[in-house]
């Protein structure tokens, strides 16, 4: 199964050897901490088991992957999650960065497009406890305007370019972390941030790359992704 504590040293490695693209020589003590209590192993397919605490995206059916752990931890992180908020999830996957999520903020709503995903992650949080987190069967490109604005949002796949929707469902204040380009071409981890004016300012962090965020129909593209380049 592998090594939560091995897991845990490769993702401050990591840090330490992207400091240069992600102006971080550490993550956040709370993101590492939420990190190292959700078990990975719980939300990766049982035929993968022994790759659940590798450093490295896992495949988990329908063409999408779990993120490598360095990825989720670092999205986390660039997200700034404070214990009130409410984030906004695109592709909740098989529900490991909904859970990551649910240790440090209030209130994680996560839109999936694959409703047996959908289905699978609600069991699995529940389940697990993560009481604070809402599942949904649905595109996530419009967002989930019931619910908006939100204090933070992140999306999990790479999207051709950041939807308009879900920049006016962030509140002043808020922060949008999302990859950004073609599904084989070059990708740039974003930070989009929305001032207490409404203005809007975007970053690059680090190239990545990640499977392609679906819209309407399922990825046929297996090829495991979603770590740096």
């Amino acid at each position: 199964m592998g090594d939560i504590d091995q897991m845990m040293r490769e993702i401050a490695w990591e840090v330490r050897a992207t400091r240069t693209w992600i102006g971080r020589e550490a993550l956040a003590p709370p993101v590492m901490e939420a990190m190292r209590r959700v078990p990975r192993h719980e939300f990766v397919p049982s035929e993968f088991q022994s790759w659940a605490y590798a450093d490295g995206p896992v495949g988990i059916g329908h063409g999408q992957t779990v993120s490598q752990p360095y990825i989720v931890a670092l999205m986390t992180d660039l997200l700034e999650p404070q214990p009130d908020d409410v984030i906004l999830e695109i592709g909740t996957g098989s529900g490991y960065q909904a859970a990551v999520l649910s240790q440090l903020v209030a209130r994680v709503y996560s839109l999936e497009i694959i409703p047996e995903l959908a289905d699978e992650a609600t069991a699995r949080l529940r389940r697990l406890g993560c009481s604070n987190v809402e599942v949904k069967a649905a595109d996530g490109y419009s967002g989930w305007g019931e619910h908006a604005p939100f204090d933070g949002i992140i999306v999990t796949a790479a999207a051709p370019h950041v939807s308009p929707y879900l920049v006016e469902q962030l509140k002043p204040g808020g922060r949008l972390v999302i990859p950004v380009g073609p599904p084989h071409g070059r990708q740039e981890l974003q930070v989009i941030s929305k001032d207490d004016a409404g203005e809007v300012t975007s970053r690059d962090v680090l190239p990545v790359a990640f499977v392609p965020l679906t819209r309407g129909r399922h990825s046929a593209d297996t090829t495991p992704a979603d770590s740096p380049q």
